[in-house]
């Protein structure tokens, strides 16, 4: 078996060991004996899970702000904890990577509109009811404090 695809079966059958390989080759310099294609794979899974992890920070935000101003007969301190739990993490996100500021702009308004579907499903008010334009400015949902009125 080549060293290529004894580093590939590596990869599938023990992928933390891989990891710690990777690591150690690519401090050694030794970019010969990389599982390139892999280590490639694995990088563009970073991007992508720090994305993914935003929009769905940013869809919990405004769920909780939709439910919090259209039924504020059952507002209820979970609904403030996740609100500022999850504009913190966007932030945080945001801090962390800079970039990711024109991916939230970007899809926010899709985040908007899966936010509306969520929040009509699990409050049973008609989806219609919920603007088609997001009510909260980008401000305002990455202010942790922030909680419109009725």
């Amino acid at each position: 078996m080549s060293v290529n695809n004894e580093k590939v079966n590596l990869y599938e059958t023990d992928f933390n060991l891989w990891v710690e390989e990777t690591l150690t080759l690519l401090r050694k310099g030794d970019i010969s004996e990389l599982d390139i294609d892999n280590l490639i794979e694995e990088i563009e899974d970073m991007g992508n899970s720090r994305k993914d992890a935003l929009e769905s920070n940013l869809i919990r935000v405004l769920q909780h702000l939709l439910k919090w101003k259209y039924q504020p007969q059952k507002r209820t301190n979970s609904w403030k904890a996740s609100i500022t739990e999850h504009s913190l993490r966007l932030n945080k996100a945001l801090k962390k990577s800079p970039s990711l500021k024109s991916y939230f702009e970007e899809v926010f308004a899709e985040c908007y509109h899966d936010a509306r579907l969520i929040a009509s499903q699990e409050t049973g008010i008609d989806i219609f009811v919920f603007p088609e334009i997001c009510p909260f400015s980008k401000v305002d949902v990455l202010n942790p404090q922030y909680l419109p009125d009725n």
